[in-house]
């Protein structure tokens, strides 16, 4: 019965754990008025929902710090999908 109660436990660890450790990035449109320039980036969210609302609103102060007014989140995802995207955030790939 213990064993029981440690593998039902053990199990229920790696499942809430799970998704709240898993890494989440974000690419996004913003702009700075005056003059107008827009920019596209990357960025690490480190929220555990990885869902493009999550992302909105912990990216939107960051880049406001920064003189920018998020536009749209794209979308959000894994670790996987960096390395296709770099060449096109340049200087915005997980600066904010």
């Amino acid at each position: 019965m213990k064993t029981l109660i440690s593998s039902a436990t053990l199990a229920l660890a790696l499942v809430l754990g799970g998704p709240a450790a898993a890494e989440c990035y974000a690419d996004y449109k913003a702009k700075r008025d005056e003059p107008l320039k827009l920019i596209y980036g990357v960025s690490q969210v480190s929220d555990g929902n990885c869902s493009p609302g999550a992302a909105e609103g912990e990216l939107a102060p960051r880049l406001a710090s920064g003189g920018w007014t998020l536009l749209t989140v794209l979308s959000t995802f894994g670790p996987e999908g960096l390395e296709e995207r770099k060449a096109s955030a340049g200087d915005f790939f997980l600066r904010y």
